[in-house]
C-alpha cells in the first residue's frame, strides 16, 4: 500500500509526501478526546489514513521534538468520533510520555515513561477480530507491549498517521517506514 492511497481526516495547512515519507506541521487546537475529566469533545486532530478491511498490522517510525503540553504523534484506528484508538508519544507532566487513548463513547488515557529517545520511535497497531494490540520500539527490533484492548468489529477501519497539538501550532512530525500487512499469528508475543 502506498501513501498515494491515503487521505486526510482534518487536513493540516502544511504537509507533504516525498519517497513514501510524510512530513506534517500541526495546526493549533487540534486533538482527539471525548469527555473524560476535562469535558472536552475534540475531533480536530490530523490523521493521514487509509481504509483497511480484515485484520492488519500497521507500523511506522515517528520523529518529532515534543516540547509543549499535549504535543502528540503516533498511529490511530478510527471508526467514528466516538470509537477510536490513538497511540504514540504525548507530552505530559513535563516530558514526552508513551501513551494510548481508547475511546468507546468516552476517552480513557494511559501513559508511562519512555525509555529511550522520544524524538524517534516506532509504533505498531495490530488488529485481530475484536482485539487491538499496541506495541512500541526504540530500534524497530525489540517491541514492548503498550496496550491490549477490545475494539468493535467493523467491515472497514480507517487507520492512519496521527498528530495533534491542542495548545499550539507548529509541531513538525515525520512519518517513515510505514507498513500495513497481515498480522502475526500471535500479535501479543511476536516481535
Amino acid at each position: 500500500m502506498s501513501l498515494a492511497d491515503f487521505k486526510w481526516l482534518n487536513e493540516p495547512t502544511k504537509w507533504g509526501v516525498t519517497d513514501e515519507t510524510l512530513k506534517v506541521t500541526t495546526d493549533n487546537k487540534t486533538d482527539f478526546w471525548q469527555g473524560t475529566w476535562y469535558n472536552f469533545h475534540y475531533n480536530t486532530g490530523h490523521v493521514y489514513g487509509v481504509d483497511v478491511q480484515n485484520d492488519f498490522t500497521f507500523t511506522a517510525c515517528v520523529e518529532a521534538d515534543f516540547k509543549e503540553l499535549y504535543d502528540q504523534a503516533g498511529l490511530m484506528i478510527y471508526l467514528d468520533y466516538k470509537h477510536w484508538i490513538k497511540a504514540g508519544i504525548e507530552y505530559n507532566d513535563g516530558q514526552p510520555m508513551i501513551g494510548s487513548v481508547v475511546t468507546n463513547e468516552l476517552s480513557d488515557w494511559a501513559t508511562g515513561i519512555f525509555a529511550g529517545d522520544p524524538r524517534k520511535f516506532y509504533i505498531r497497531l495490530s488488529k485481530v477480530k475484536n482485539v487491538v494490540c499496541v506495541k512500541y520500539s526504540t530500534d524497530n527490533i525489540t517491541w514492548n507491549l503498550l496496550r491490549l484492548c477490545p475494539f468493535p468489529e467493523s467491515e472497514c477501519y480507517f487507520v492512519g498517521l496521527m498528530c495533534c497539538t491542542p495548545q499550539r501550532a507548529g509541531l513538525d512530525v515525520k512519518f517513515s517506514d510505514i507498513n500495513i500487512c497481515d498480522p502475526a499469528e500471535d500479535i501479543l508475543h511476536s516481535n
